[in-house]
């Protein structure tokens, strides 16, 4: 992995990922900045949600969980002053055929394995999150690529 980092000016700064990605952090108007990005603090939530969602579909094709909807919705706390978020709640709504019981395990065996999450625990961020099993969409989005 990789990544480089070139300030742009103020508080903006272009991100790359070394395979071709690349995406603009700054801070908000009410910080001082332009708001021409999410923030890297965000981006971090961000990345959580995100691994969170990747996770989810691995452990689920592995465990033969079907679904064909998944949101994953998340909230950090940052306290005034606070050098970082204090914690993160959210809820992740899965829409499935598949037994409450078997969604709950892909969601903790995600949790658990999500290396993003990890660094949360790591950090002693706490992450409490909600599962809402829904039944199947009835008109699934297209996997045709």
């Amino acid at each position: 992995m990789e990544a480089k980092g070139v300030w742009k000016g103020g508080f903006v700064t272009e991100l790359e990922d070394g395979r071709g990605h690349s995406v603009i952090v700054d801070l908000p108007e009410d910080e001082g900045g332009t708001d021409a990005g999410t923030s890297a603090l965000e981006l971090a939530v961000l990345s959580l949600t995100g691994c969170i969602t990747t996770i989810f579909a691995l452990v689920a094709a592995k465990r033969r969980v079907p679904f064909d909807g998944l949101t994953v919705t998340l909230s950090a706390t940052r306290p005034p002053g606070a050098p970082t978020v204090r914690g993160v709640r959210g809820t992740v709504e899965v829409r499935s055929a598949a037994p409450p019981e078997e969604v709950g395990t892909v969601v903790r065996l995600t949790l658990k394995t999500c290396p993003v999450g990890v660094l949360f625990e790591q950090a002693h961020i706490p992450v409490s999150i909600t599962v809402r099993v829904l039944p199947p969409s009835p008109h699934p989005p297209s996997t045709d690529r």
